[in-house]
């Protein structure tokens, strides 16, 4: 059984990273939080029995080249968000795995037993989605390439999982679901968590 989490990082600039957390805390501050939520998603899955597939939004950074016999780096596609992801599991599955996750690195609720329970469900569900609050989701699973769950979806917005959910029943392909988890996307949302997340880094 071959198991994958593909990561989708964007790229750790100054200004590029964290844009609505910007408006509050300014690109400097906005860009170390996104460090420590990188870190911590991390620090979450390395433990997992998983093959770690990064997907860069433009280049691999030279300082994860150093983990290259652990993780395997990419170059996200062209397209919107759902273009990428898309392609993303489609890549994979061609390479012969089985099931695979995707995960971004803003949710500072993943925990490694969350990423486990998502394989778990693959067991049974062709799909496993781990919802956020923002009405999107933190983590999307497959255990077959169903390239039809990333078409006609208004991305970022809160319609997200609600589209997602009405593409799954209307094409009856079972799924499950794993907790509903929050993002980081304001400052509010890092005042919940930045204790909890300082202690790890």
């Amino acid at each position: 059984m071959k198991k994958g989490i593909i990561i989708f990082q964007k790229n750790a600039e100054l200004g590029k990273v964290k844009t609505r957390l910007a408006a509050s805390v300014g690109d400097h501050q906005a860009l170390e939080i996104y460090k420590t939520l990188i870190y911590h998603t991390y620090l979450q899955i390395q433990s997992i029995d998983a093959e770690k597939l990064v997907y860069f939004s433009e280049y691999v950074e030279p300082d994860f080249k150093k983990n290259e016999n652990l993780i395997h780096f990419f170059i996200q596609s062209k397209g919107d968000l759902g273009e990428k992801m898309s392609n993303a599991f489609r890549n994979q599955f061609e390479k012969g795995f089985d099931k695979l996750l995707i995960i971004g690195t803003d949710c500072p609720e993943i925990t490694s037993e969350i990423v486990d329970k998502a394989f778990l469900h693959l067991e049974n569900s062709e799909v496993v989605i781990g919802p956020a609050k923002d009405g999107g989701y933190y983590l999307l699973g497959m255990n077959r390439f169903i390239p039809g769950i990333f078409k006609n979806i208004k991305w970022s917005s809160d319609q997200v999982l609600k589209s997602t959910k009405l593409f799954l029943e209307s094409n009856k392909i079972n799924h499950s679901f794993l907790p509903i988890l929050s993002d980081v996307d304001h400052l509010e949302d890092w005042e919940l968590f930045k204790d909890k997340l300082i202690q790890t880094k």
